[in-house]
C-alpha cells in the first residue's frame, strides 16, 4: 500500500461477473501517443495466422510508468520466490510497435 495515500489504503475494488473472465495472452503490442500509451494484449495460437487482440488497455504515461514500476516489484518478489526467469538473449523490445512475443 501506499503510506503517502491514505486513499489508495482504503480504495475496494469490485469486479464484476462479466470481467472476471480470464484471458490469456501470448503476444503483447505496445504503442503510444503523445498523451497515451496503448497495450494490446493479444493471443497466437498453434495453426491459426496471425494474432488476435484479446484487450486493449489505453493509459496516461504517468499511470503506465506507476503500473511498470508495480510490475517490476512483482516481478523482483517473484523471482526471489520461484528463481530467476531467463529471457532468450536475442530478443528485441525496440521494434516498430514495441511487439512483444
Amino acid at each position: 500500500m501506499n503510506d503517502k495515500n491514505p486513499q489508495a489504503q482504503n480504495l475496494k475494488v469490485e469486479v464484476p461477473n462479466e470481467e472476471s473472465v480470464v484471458k490469456y495472452s501470448n503476444f503483447v503490442i505496445v504503442s503510444h501517443s503523445p498523451e497515451e500509451i496503448v497495450i494490446d494484449f493479444a493471443r497466437i495460437m498453434p495453426g491459426q495466422e496471425g494474432a488476435k487482440v484479446i484487450s486493449r488497455i489505453v493509459m496516461t504515461p504517468k499511470n503506465t510508468k506507476m503500473f511498470l514500476k508495480a510490475l517490476d516489484n512483482n516481478l523482483e518478489n517473484f523471482e526471489k520466490k520461484f528463481g530467476e526467469i531467463v529471457l532468450p538473449e536475442n530478443m528485441n523490445f525496440n521494434t516498430p510497435g514495441g511487439v512483444i512475443q
